[in-house]
C-alpha cells in the first residue's frame, strides 16, 4: 500500500474509533471516562491497525487500573469497531486492530525530568572557575 494512502486509512480508522467512542458505546469501561486516540498505524499491506490511546485519569485513581479496565473495555468492543470501520471505511478487508496504550506522554514527562535535573547542575566549566578564584 502506498505511504500516503496508509496515512490517509490511518485518520479514516481514528475517526471511525473516535466516533464510535461518543455515539455507540455502551461499555461503561469506555464511557465513564475521556480517552483520546492519540495514533494509528496501519501496517503496509493493511491487515494490521494498531490504535494507540490514553485514557485521562485523574489525580487519585491509578494509572495501571484504569489502562487495564479500558484496554479490557476496547477488548470487548473489538468485535463492533471492526463492524463500524467496516461500514464507515469502503475496503475490501478491514484491518484487524489492536489497541496498546500510547506512553509518549509519560516518556515526555520523563525526559522534561532528566533535562531539568542536568539544568540544575553546576557546569564543570563554572565550577573550575569558581575553584581557582
Amino acid at each position: 500500500m502506498a505511504k500516503h494512502r496508509t496515512g490517509r486509512l490511518s485518520e479514516e480508522i481514528k475517526k471511525s474509533i473516535s466516533n464510535f467512542l461518543i455515539n455507540g458505546a455502551k461499555d461503561p469501561r469506555l464511557t465513564s471516562r475521556i480517552i483520546s486516540i492519540s495514533g494509528v498505524e496501519v501496517t503496509s499491506d493493511g491487515s494490521y491497525a494498531t490504535v494507540y490511546i490514553s485514557p485521562l485519569c485523574l489525580s487519585d485513581e491509578d494509572k495501571e487500573q484504569v489502562a487495564a479496565e479500558v484496554l479490557a473495555g476496547f477488548a470487548k468492543a473489538k468485535g463492533a469497531l471492526r463492524s463500524k470501520v467496516s461500514r464507515d471505511i469502503k475496503l475490501r478487508h478491514t484491518p484487524e486492530l489492536i489497541f496498546k496504550l500510547d506512553s509518549s506522554m509519560d516518556y515526555g514527562r520523563k525526559i522534561d525530568s532528566i533535562l531539568e535535573e542536568i539544568a540544575a547542575q553546576p557546569k564543570s566549566d563554572d565550577v573550575e572557575a569558581e575553584e581557582e578564584e
